[in-house]
């Protein structure tokens, strides 16, 4: 289902001019499972992350509580997603995506919303996942339409991929990765809007 979704994604975004022009694919890492972290505005971002890593599939860490609603539980399930309590963080927070990667897999994070402690809490889940996980985080940064409005107003999406980083051992290595992944992050979001300042 997720492939066929992704065609129907892939099309709608397209005809609309929204569909990401990409940047840096090369840097997707061509075997095993590993972790990629991208900025997040919104939902549509999630749409153009998943459509640009075919024939690649990747699972999207999201909250619990999308998957209490009525019908988008179910999609979301079978678009490979997993829940995530953030009130109330389980040992699943870390065994889920630590055998997606065990398999060969993508986990996908979004370490960005709208507070400040559930940014610094997401960069450090994405890191810890990865370093236990021992495999490589892929950092990405998109800027373009947020929600249906701005694919309709047909505006232009970029997505961009930084090199993939390894996280170092201990927890001097995880706070040091921490911090790198925010600033490159931040690295990869200005290098976006100075190549395209007509995206705010």
């Amino acid at each position: 289902m997720y492939k066929f979704i992704a065609r129907v994604v892939y099309g709608i975004l397209g005809v609309n001019g929204s569909k990401a022009k990409v940047y840096g694919k090369e840097n997707i890492p061509n075997e095993g499972g590993f972790v990629v972290a991208c900025t997040h505005n919104g939902y549509i971002d999630i749409l153009n992350l998943g459509i640009s890593m075919l024939p690649k599939e990747v699972h999207f860490m999201a909250k619990k509580q999308l998957f209490d609603v009525k019908g988008l539980g179910w999609l979301i399930t079978r678009l490979n997603a997993f829940p995530v309590d953030r009130d109330n963080p389980g040992p699943s927070v870390i065994k889920i995506p630590r055998q997606l990667i065990k398999e060969g897999k993508v986990v996908g994070i979004f370490p960005s919303g709208t507070r400040s402690s559930e940014n610094s809490e997401l960069k450090a889940g994405a890191v810890t996942i990865a370093q236990l996980a021992k495999t490589e985080i892929l950092p990405a940064a998109y800027i373009g339409p947020k929600n249906a409005k701005g694919v309709f107003k047909r505006q232009k999406g970029y997505l961009i991929y930084g090199k993939p980083f390894t996280v170092g051992a201990g927890k001097e290595g995880r706070e040091q990765s921490i911090q790198f992944l925010e600033d490159e992050l931040n690295r990869l979001t200005a290098h976006l809007k100075e190549m395209h300042p007509e995206v705010k």
